[in-house]
């Protein structure tokens, strides 16, 4: 693997800013909590081991459900309890090997062994390095990925389950239901690959991906008291390792957020997988939910969240496939930029008339947004609330109005949110901050409808989501600077005059694939899928690829970087860093180095080209 890197400036946005990651040998010499903090670490991490199997990975059927009541008293309240800081604090003796602080990071690491019967999930048989999983992991979490395409979450240009032959699996499967049965003795349940909990601070379970929430009340009390034990010397616990399992703990107030995974992807990344999650409950209920563990320190929230494992589900499964959730940016659907600025003065007319913000999405893309003047909408609000509405399906069945919080906006206080879906992928939403406005937003969407179908925006959108976005057999040889001219349209190169030797197998060069995040705008697009990459193990692969370079860009513990090149058995990786922008680009093994730099030029140049079709442009009256 080869490797060019410079200092950079930091990304506009890091969820992992709190704290850094752990990389084994690294960091200065580390001091450690007392020996007995080892073996007691090492007792409460005897009852997480699970066994190896050679079962496959099923998912399980549910059913899904939308929450349209305000859970917590009073939709608007003050902080409560302050924010749990995440430096440690206090030192102590070193003690053993086992445990070790990096940079007020405790890192627990369970000695190797070599029993099968103990050594963890079925998935640590067998990795790869550098480029992803294995073929039997990404095997046994295919079935995983075939939701978010069989659900519709997104075709085009923006997600990873484009161009994807559809598999049957038998019996559709749909989110939010557990295996009642299954608990943490389970064999069923010890195999999966990744884990997700939720629990209080009184060990009391909340969420638990897999298995039945109440069964599992041991377990979770078993990750609690690991919390408790290392605050109780005066620091927090943010990772364990044991063998190839990473525990990554996230510690919000009362809420504890845990993650057990052997799918080999940075502490970083699965630190921000939790942090999506907490965001999602903060969706749900508002942070003001704190103050009932003040009043109760054993308080059971799991109530509160009844219904929505769909919602929970949904958004796991989108870690598999949907960039926006490594990148913190989202996606607009392709569409001529005319027909993007109809959309948007309309929308705009709304905003005008007390609406907070005005958003049309198709799926997972946006198509255009407007918000009040000095209101500002974070990616990650916009990735979460729309997760929130394609996972629940009465959102799709009449028109709704639902008390809805944006965790990066106000953590604390409620919207409401008129949802409604124009058509079976299309769907518009109005938030506002008046609990009765239903009758205002709702003459409000009868006027943009209107306008929507008399300027065939909606049409312009169904012929866009068709035919994809960009195509790598599409990238201009010699692409020029085109100032003062009208933007070419994405689909006006002709695939046979500009393909080369690798025709067939990707466009010029070898590129196979590629994604560009435009940092000013916190929007990115993500070319279709090549002949290369068109299986679900193939793209799985890709990306989590991405999401291990992207991690490695930005680990603030050994430093930013500008550039990355990476070959390994499964492709060149490519990744260039601006202040303006970020490039992460797959090629052929065989790729030439420079060929590679020399074809990300042309990406970018042929990016900037289009960029009035594939970004939203100048329709927002606020800045991100």
């Amino acid at each position: 693997m080869d490797s060019d890197s410079t200092n950079h400036p930091p990304p506009a946005y890091d969820p992992t800013a709190s704290g850094s990651g752990a990389v084994d040998g690294e960091g200065p010499s580390p001091s450690s909590i007392e020996a007995n903090s080892v073996n007691g670490i090492g007792e409460k991490l005897e009852s997480i081991q699970v066994n190896d199997t050679d079962s496959r990975e099923v998912e399980d059927d549910g059913e899904r459900t939308v929450i349209e009541e305000s859970y917590v008293n009073g939709r608007s309240s003050d902080a409560v309890g302050s924010r749990v800081e995440e430096n440690g604090a206090g030192e102590g003796k070193r003690g053993g090997s086992g445990v070790r602080r990096v940079n007020s990071e405790v890192e627990a690491e369970a000695e190797a062994v070599g029993s099968p019967s103990s050594s963890g999930y079925a998935g640590e048989r067998g990795s790869s390095s550098g480029g992803g999983l294995s073929t039997d992991e990404i095997e046994e979490e295919e079935q995983e990925e075939e939701i978010g395409r069989g659900r519709g979450m997104g075709m085009g240009s923006g997600g990873f389950e484009n161009g994807v032959t559809e598999v049957d699996f038998g019996e559709g499967w749909v989110p939010g239901k557990r295996d009642v049965n299954e608990d943490d003795a389970s064999i069923s349940w010890r195999k999966r690959k990744k884990h997700f909990f939720i629990l209080s601070h009184s060990g009391k379970p909340i969420y638990s991906r897999y298995g039945d929430v109440h069964k599992l009340a041991g377990f979770s009390a078993t990750l609690q008291a690991i919390i408790s034990f290392v605050e109780n010397g005066g620091d927090r616990v943010k990772l364990v390792r044991a063998g190839k399992h990473q525990v990554v703990f996230l510690v919000k107030g009362p809420i504890y957020l845990v993650c057990i995974s052997c799918t080999e992807e940075p502490y970083e990344s699965l630190r921000g997988q939790l942090e999506l999650i907490y965001g999602q409950m903060i969706l749900i209920l508002t942070k003001s939910v704190n103050r009932c563990f003040e009043k109760n320190s054993k308080f059971d929230m799991t109530p509160l969240l009844g219904g929505t494992d769909a919602v929970f589900s949904s958004l796991i499964h989108s870690f598999s496939w949907n960039p926006a959730t490594f990148l913190h940016a989202y996606t607009c659907i392709p569409l001529a930029y005319p027909t993007r600025q109809a959309a948007g003065a309309v929308l705009q007319d709304v905003a005008d008339s007390g609406v907070l913000f005005a958003i049309l999405m198709c799926k997972h893309k946006v198509v255009s947004l407007v918000g009040a003047q000095k209101a500002s909408l974070h990616p990650d609000d916009m990735l979460l609330l729309s997760n929130f509405v394609m996972s629940s399906e009465s959102f799709r069945t009449s028109e709704s109005f639902s008390p809805i919080c944006l965790p990066r906006y106000n953590p604390m206080a409620f919207l409401y949110a008129y949802v409604h879906y124009l058509d079976g992928e299309t769907y518009l939403m109005l938030l506002t901050t008046s609990s009765d406005a239903f009758y205002h937003l709702k003459e409000c969407r009868i006027r943009i409808e209107s306008v929507l179908l008399k300027s065939n925006v909606l049409s312009e959108v169904h012929r866009s989501m068709f035919d994809g976005g960009m195509h790598v057999e599409d990238l201009p040889l010699d692409p020029s600077p085109r100032s003062g001219s009208l933007s070419p349209h994405l689909g006006q190169y002709s695939p046979e005059t500009f393909r080369d030797a690798y025709a067939g197998i990707g466009g010029h060069s070898g590129l196979w694939h590629f994604i560009y995040r435009s940092i000013y705008l916190d929007q990115y697009v993500s070319s279709e899928f090549s002949s290369p990459i068109n299986t679900p193990q193939q793209q799985k692969r890709l990306y989590r690829a991405y999401q291990k370079i992207y991690a490695s860009m930005h680990d603030r513990g050994s430093g930013t970087h500008k550039t990355q090149f990476r070959r390994d058995e499964h492709y060149v990786l490519l990744c260039w860093v601006t202040q303006d922008f970020e490039l992460y680009a797959a090629f052929d093994p065989l790729a030439d180095k420079a060929l590679a730099i020399k074809t990300c030029n042309r990406v970018c140049q042929w990016v900037k080209d289009v960029e009035n079709e594939i970004f939203l442009l100048g329709a927002s009256p606020f800045s991100w």
